[in-house]
């Protein structure tokens, strides 16, 4: 069995429409997929049908911006209650602070001769309900400037660079509250890749557990080495929770993260859904998604 738990559509910055996704996954012989957009769930009833026309399982979720000591921090949330209001009006904030920054980045971009419009990129965000720096690089990319997105933020968008702007992101504690307050799944992503390192040490997830209810971290991604999974495994298994895999795919605006290039064992997913149904049921006021799982 198959399981893919952290994909993008270009409902947030990946460049598939959902339901060639959810085709994608099937033809690549994925059994389960979850759908991960960034703070928004604006694709999982459309992903929902194509997973059941297709005979394909779907777990609805999604891609929280979190911040820990000016470090960003990513947090999949799997089957929470997208219009729990408390987790809905910060996820908007986010959302808006993203678009908002974008005239930003185009005048730092233009200050250092770097040839892009707002309305160039705004070209690159259809479907989306909000925008951020891989639709200014997809930008980029249309009008010659560089080749792909990974050149794009290496030279102008990454941290550090002209073009990054700063935006609203929750701090990862309140964040897995709010989750878990809507009835879902807090699980951290790619802990140890990017800059998330730098503060995501055992001990900080050890505290998000204890503290907070962190249901699981992701350990099989393409930004950890192998050395880096089965240390976090390791770490998962001493502090008795979730771990998974996944390709954190998002179409052609990824290099090397594939459909099922990595995936989650069986357990894990079983492991997942059942800490999804008790805090389903801990969660009075949550209307909670279930999972297809044919």
């Amino acid at each position: 069995m198959r399981i893919d738990l952290h994909t993008h559509s270009n409902r947030s910055d990946g460049t598939d429409p959902v339901d060639v996704l959810i085709r994608h996954a099937q033809e690549a012989g994925l059994d389960v997929i979850a759908l991960t957009d960034h703070d928004t769930a604006a694709g999982w009833a459309e992903g929902r049908r194509a997973a059941e026309e297709l005979g394909i399982g779907f777990v609805p979720g999604l891609e929280i911006s979190c911040k820990l000591d000016g470090i960003s921090v990513h947090l999949l949330a799997y089957l929470p209650d997208p219009a729990y209001a408390p987790l809905a009006a910060d996820l908007q904030v986010v959302r808006e602070g993203r678009t908002d920054r974008i005239p930003t980045i185009v005048a730092r971009l233009n200050g250092i001769g770097v040839p892009l419009t707002v309305e160039e990129v705004l070209a690159q965000a259809t479907g989306t309900p909000s925008v951020g720096r891989p639709h200014v690089a997809d930008a980029l990319v249309a009008n010659g400037t560089v080749v792909n997105r990974t050149e794009a933020f290496d030279k102008y968008l990454a941290d550090g660079r002209a073009g990054h702007v700063p935006h609203y992101a929750l701090e990862p504690g309140r964040a897995i509250d709010l989750v878990r307050e809507a009835g879902g799944v807090p699980v951290i992503a790619h802990p140890w890749g990017r800059s998330s390192y730098k503060v995501m040490t055992e001990d900080t997830l050890g505290r998000l557990v204890q503290d907070h209810g962190l249901a699981g971290i992701e350990v099989d991604h393409q930004d950890h080495s192998p050395e880096s999974r089965e240390a976090l495994r390791a770490i998962a298994r001493n502090l008795g929770i979730v771990y998974t895999g996944s390709s954190d795919h998002h179409g052609l605006g990824k290099i090397d993260h594939d459909l099922g290039v990595n995936s989650t064992a069986p357990e894990q997913l079983e492991r997942l859904l059942e800490v999804a149904k008790a805090n389903a049921a801990a969660s009075a006021d949550a209307a909670v998604p279930e999972a297809y799982l044919p």
